[in-house]
């Protein structure tokens, strides 16, 4: 894993980067939640569960640590959806990675930017995972997004649950909801992080490789 400066802008925004051995067939960019950063441990396990499956990672902080002083860009998700955009438009720039598909995974709040992003950045999407996320919270961006997208919310987790259901309504593209019998919003019961890991790594190796190919 390498420490990297995502530039965004004037901005140099940290991230941590990791490509796996042998041929990549995609770039993941995690967008985090609220109070969580390029460290969440769950983003982390996840990112380990892409590599084996020939798919480079990259884990970065949405703002500033001044900017996140401030509790309102945290939750301004325009914001943080135009910095995942910068982000796709900033790994052309990556020699290795700069033609590969692009996938984005979402957790909490970063579900809604990445849904947002994935709408405004149209093709140069390939597949969207939510995990427990907030996809209501892109509101009119739910019917633009063409990437095939995976809800992944936990069954005990009801309230959110229901948001999804309701946002997935409103979609259009290829999109599945899955649901982790048991698990509440943080994933943190026995074997739930591992679902979450293998049903996201599946979906994006999937839609990724095949993009690759294409």
């Amino acid at each position: 894993m390498t420490r990297i400066d995502v530039r965004i802008g004037p901005r140099r925004l940290p991230g941590l980067l990791d490509m796996p051995e042998g041929e990549i067939h995609g770039l993941v960019i995690f967008a985090h939640g609220s109070g969580s950063s390029r460290l969440s441990p769950r983003n982390q396990f996840v990112a380990r569960q892409l590599h084996a499956r020939g798919l480079a990672t990259l884990l970065f902080d949405l703002l500033t640590d001044d900017e996140a002083l401030d509790r309102r860009n945290v939750f301004d998700i325009p914001l943080l959806a135009r910095r995942l955009g910068e982000a796709i438009e900033w790994q052309r720039s990556l020699t290795e990675i700069a033609r590969v598909p692009t996938g984005l995974f979402g957790a909490s709040t970063g579900a809604a930017a990445a849904l947002i992003a994935a709408a405004t950045q149209g093709d140069r999407v390939s597949a969207v995972v939510s995990r427990g996320g907030r996809p209501d919270l892109a509101g009119p961006a739910l019917p633009l997004v063409r990437a095939p997208t995976l809800l992944i919310v936990g069954g005990a987790d009801h309230e959110v649950l229901e948001l999804n259901r309701e946002a997935a309504a409103q979609m259009t593209c290829e999109h599945a909801l899955r649901v982790v019998p048991g698990a509440t919003h943080l994933f943190e019961e026995p074997g739930t992080l591992e679902t979450v890991a293998k049903v996201a790594a599946d979906w994006l190796a999937l839609h990724l490789t095949e993009q690759s190919h294409a």
